[in-house]
């Protein structure tokens, strides 16, 4: 590969797609462990979405600037009724893996499915009063109410609302079959994901432009490698092993910017570190016992823990950083308060009996770990008893499906262009999150559709999840990917796609 230009690092910042000559080749991309599933309805994990959106597709996605694009509708929909009624055309020969054509009816039952057992299509499925097709090339969705979040919840790659042929959605899927770029050949837990070129795909006509407009299919093979650890993601990168690696400690930016086979993606303000409560059952149903939580953490300590420069951490009590539209300050005078004295006044209005507050994490995202271990040093001086139960990655998704295993589990997410896809607000989420005001305010953000209004409700739910201690956001933090020099046509992204990559 040649070394990399000037043109292309301008293109991994600005987030522009390049061209380059057509390369057959395999391209080795590591991601940071073997996904918890292969079916994106079922998972909200950034590493399932990454690998599925090459094989299976919705019917929107997103832009580079976060603008919601059709992909398999022909276009944006026609919105009617007040907001209540959505009707979208199909786009017209569009093949699955299997040979079969997608029409409506396989539209209509994926979406109903994605309803019934995504996180997401819970959070809405009592807002839909009907999913049905009129035709063969249009799907009509019709709402109780007004819901603003609905396309972007159909665009997101994440607990997806994915387009799957009708003959296969009678129970779990395991073998995806879409109509993506690339179909799934060949699975081996723990080893590799290997996808190939889909001949009979039909790409959009459109520029590429983030997730949205033409996949070239540019190689004719993708292995996605788990490697659970990410010091060896970083030298199977620096080497020459890997041509992409995902969720790379920011501690080896140098070591990558020095080396000769490899270049750095930073991504500004990628995200927040989650810490996702347990509201079911446990010690935290009591908000007292949420509210020493919240008073003991040391948010400055553990991000400089987890990042160790502040290039590439900021420590935030807001939900979405400075320039964001949803950026607000309600409530944010309870982040950060690193107060064990007053933690322990909360324990001891509680009545707390020593019970281990059980803390889910993995060292899989070497960050997550780090804050964990500050965390306990200024719990257990508040007066928490704690208990670290590390597993890896897969593992963590499934036991955070049973709330008797937890009272925490430690997550990210990116800055997401909707609140409203964060399935943390939501009552149906595995946290349990729920109190009246919370709902009633949910309720009138997300039938809103007018912007100003909707930023002023979005104030009011982050003061009522501070308050409340819903769940607890920990800072903003960059993230760092890895691309082998001379890659390009891979836009940065939290779920970085391969369809447009090239290499010279």
């Amino acid at each position: 590969m040649k070394m990399l230009n000037r043109a292309l690092l301008a293109a991994l910042l600005t987030g522009t797609a390049l061209t380059a000559p057509a390369l057959a080749d395999t391209l080795e991309v590591a991601i940071i462990g073997e996904p918890q599933s292969m079916d994106p309805m079922t998972s909200t994990q950034d590493v399932v979405g990454m690998v599925t959106q090459h094989i299976v597709e919705t019917l929107f996605t997103f832009d580079s600037k976060w603008n919601i694009q059709p992909l398999l509708a022909e276009a944006l929909p026609e919105v009617t009724d007040e907001g209540k009624t959505y009707r979208i055309k199909l786009r017209t020969g569009i093949t699955f893996h299997d040979g079969s054509a997608m029409d409506s009816a396989d539209v209509v039952d994926s979406l109903k499915r994605w309803t019934e057992i995504s996180t997401r299509g819970k959070g809405v499925a009592d807002k839909i009063a009907s999913i049905s097709a009129p035709d063969a090339q249009t799907v009509e969705i019709k709402l109780n109410t007004a819901y603003a979040p609905l396309l972007s919840l159909l665009a997101f790659n994440n607990s997806a609302a994915a387009i799957y042929p009708q003959e296969i959605l009678g129970g779990d899927i395991t073998s995806p079959v879409g109509t993506g770029p690339y179909k799934l050949v060949a699975h081996v837990p723990d080893q590799y994901i290997q996808v190939v070129k889909f001949d009979g795909y039909v790409s959009r006509s459109e520029p590429s432009d983030g997730a949205a407009g033409a996949r070239s299919q540019s190689v004719d093979e993708i292995r996605f490698v788990p490697v659970p650890d990410a010091n060896t993601r970083v030298e199977g990168l620096v080497s020459g092993q890997f041509d992409y690696a995902d969720g790379l400690p920011v501690e080896s930016y140098d070591r990558i910017a020095s080396s000769d086979k490899a270049v750095p993606v930073l991504i500004q303000n990628f995200g927040w570190p989650v810490w996702a409560v347990n509201h079911k059952a446990g010690l935290l149903t009591d908000l007292n016992i949420r509210k020493a939580l919240e008073a003991a953490l040391p948010m400055d300590d553990m991000m400089f823990a987890a990042f160790g420069d502040d290039k590439f951490f900021s420590s935030d009590g807001s939900m979405y950083p400075e320039g964001s539209p949803w950026h607000r300050t309600e409530g944010t005078e309870l982040y950060n308060q690193n107060d064990p004295a007053k933690a322990k006044e909360y324990l001891d209005a509680a009545n707390y009996d020593g019970t281990p507050l059980r803390i889910l994490t993995s060292r899989q995202y070497e960050f997550h770990f780090k804050m964990a271990e500050v965390a306990k040093l200024a719990l257990e001086a508040a007066g928490f008893k704690v208990q670290m139960n590390v597993v890896d990655w897969a593992t963590l998704g499934e036991q955070r499906n049973d709330p008797s295993l937890w009272d925490i589990y430690i997550t990210h997410s990116p800055f997401l262009p909707e609140p409203a896809l964060t399935d943390l607000y939501a009552p149906t989420s595995r946290l349990g999150w729920t109190n009246p005001a919370k709902e009633e305010i949910l309720t009138a953000f997300t039938t809103e559709i007018d912007m100003a209004k909707r930023q002023e409700l979005f104030g009011q739910l982050q003061q009522n999840l501070l308050e409340d201690v819903g769940f607890l956001k920990i800072g903003n933090f960059a993230a760092l990917q890895g691309a082998a020099k001379g890659l390009e046509g891979v836009t940065p992204s939290p779920w970085p796609a391969f369809w447009n990559a090239k290499a010279n």
